[in-house]
């Protein structure tokens, strides 16, 4: 069979709870995506500036970092993980049917900040149930989870295209220097084309038109409904809802009959009986049993949380900007044409992950991180010599989202089998991705904003080219990290070897006493 028949049965004894985080991940997407398409309406509405209005990705992304941080909480009993699943789902629907009445910006960006902590809350106890349900077999698991993240934010900027303004409010980014301009020339080794130029100097839409993208957002609220209604339904059948028993068995039991067949499987102890080194980040610092530890240990944890700050915040960066610098010179994308470049990079994410799904159930993760960041880094880099070329622009952020797509589930899965599933590297990745996204959201906004929307894709490879740098020392401390559990093994077995030789000796002495 194409997947391991043991691997289809764990899923199987677990698959009620894994199919109810999966779709919660799916409301995380659908908020996260909708903000790049939108932008410019949402500045329209709030009639702010591009530097200001990019202080609501901040603050969503601050919040769903303080959410990541104190999920773990959260995950102490099934009724509390549960709970916690079903409020932030139905608080994201609320933030959608609300955003078109907030015309201050912050009154969007607190909006914002709700809507990123519920999302912080999801990231992590999905994360961390599926990982210590499923421990070693967690790849191919989390792989799928992050599927549905890539598929609702897939959805959501094909919802909002429809009913953005053609026009916006004008208010392009067009501080385009001299010293850029050459920059430009420079890296692609020829005069910039007469075609290219003519395309550029004119905006093709002078005059403003309502927007009416209020109606996107009350779709996309109807839409992620189902979720917390799912979520609901889990809690009716662990009967967890006092007013409403079940007579349906309880899953929590079928899971502990599930783990009593397979300990000689190396299947584990469900997520809400078996804390670890996975509660939130908090929890994780005050652990009594990472005194004495080696420094391989905690590298291992800040390195593997830095390679995702970068490349979540590349993601975050892409996904909220690539609109921008599409409308932006010298591309002067039309607005509705620019609004697929988010659908495209999402779907990318989403067929990535799915994609990734077989090929984490064939290959190593550490083969499948160092294929996505070269491959990350190319493409950025082709984007920036060939930035005139629209087409290329719509090709480069499809190949961009394929090799970004897979980063965050083959690093946490390469990280945890590292650590043995010791350590917190579920809360420490979940929180160093969030703060990733946050800051180099607000670094790429400024950085367009000052220096012109060029910086986007140079901002983009000065941060890949530091995350594939650091992936290098992760290498070097996971070597040094496996050769410190090698000594640690071969000590922890010379008793057992010399207890024999001390056995013989005492007869033999004992013999010498007997003859004498």
């Amino acid at each position: 069979m194409f997947v391991d028949e043991r691997i289809v049965t764990l899923f199987k004894r677990n698959a009620h709870h894994t199919l109810t985080y999966w779709s919660v991940f799916f409301s995380f997407g659908l908020c996260i995506a909708f903000l790049g398409p939108t932008i410019l309406d949402l500045q329209c509405q709030t009639q702010s500036t591009l530097s200001e209005i990019t202080w609501v990705f901040f603050a969503q992304q601050f919040c769903l970092l303080i959410g990541s941080s104190i999920g773990g909480f959260f995950k102490r009993t099934l009724f509390s993980a549960l709970s916690a699943l079903f409020v932030s789902a139905l608080i994201i629907s609320i933030i959608f049917a609300i955003i078109p009445w907030c015309n201050n910006v912050l009154v969007l960006a607190i909006a914002m900040a709700v809507s990123g902590l519920a999302m912080g809350i999801i990231d992590t106890i999905a994360n961390i149930q599926l990982v210590t349900i499923y421990q070693k077999d967690s790849a191919v698991f989390l792989q799928a989870l992050h599927f549905f993240i890539g598929f609702g934010a897939l959805v959501s900027p094909l919802i909002a295209d429809p009913f953005l303004s053609e026009s916006g409010c004008g208010n392009h980014t067009g501080n385009e220097t001299e010293m850029i301009h050459h920059f430009r020339n420079m890296l692609r080794h020829s005069p910039i084309m007469e075609h290219n130029i003519s395309q550029s100097t004119a905006p093709p839409h002078a005059a403003e038109e309502e927007s009416s993208v209020q109606y996107a957002f009350w779709i996309m609220a109807l839409i992620n409904l189902p979720v917390p209604l799912a979520v609901l339904y889990l809690m009716y059948r662990e009967q967890l809802i006092p007013c409403c028993p079940s007579g349906t068995p309880r899953l929590l039991d079928k899971d502990e009959l599930a783990m009593e067949t397979q300990q000689g499987q190396g299947a584990v102890e469900p997520a809400e009986h078996s804390t670890g080194g996975h509660g939130d980040i908090f929890s994780c610092c005050q652990n009594d049993n990472l005194r004495g530890l080696p420094v391989s240990f905690f590298m291992i944890h800040i390195l593997g949380g830095l390679v995702l700050f970068m490349t979540d915040g590349i993601v975050g960066a892409y996904a909220g900007f690539v609109y921008t610098y599409a409308v932006s010179p010298p591309m002067y994308i039309p607005h509705k044409i620019a609004g697929y470049l988010a659908s495209i990079f999402w779907a990318a994410i989403t067929a990535g992950r799915l994609l990734s799904i077989p090929l984490s159930y064939r290959f190593q993760p550490i083969r499948l991180l160092l294929f996505n960041l070269a491959g990350a880094i190319v493409t950025v880099l082709m984007l920036l010599i060939f930035y005139t070329s629209s087409v290329f622009l719509f090709v480069g952020t499809c190949l961009c989202g394929l090799f970004l797509s897979s980063i965050f589930p083959c690093m946490l899965s390469y990280t945890e089998d590292i650590l043995d599933y010791q350590g917190c590297a579920t809360s420490v990745l979940v929180t160093s991705a969030g703060m990733g996204e946050m800051v180099m959201q607000v670094l790429v906004g400024q950085m367009i904003q000052t220096k012109g929307s060029y910086s986007f894709l140079l901002c983009g490879v000065i941060i890949a080219c530091l995350g594939f740098i650091i992936f290098i020392g992760l290498l070097f401390f996971h070597r040094m990290h496996r050769n410190y559990l090698t000594g640690t093994q071969k000590k922890s077995t010379m008793p057992e070897e010399s207890a024999p030789e001390q056995n013989g000796s005492s007869i033999s002495e004992q013999k010498e006493k007997d003859s004498s």
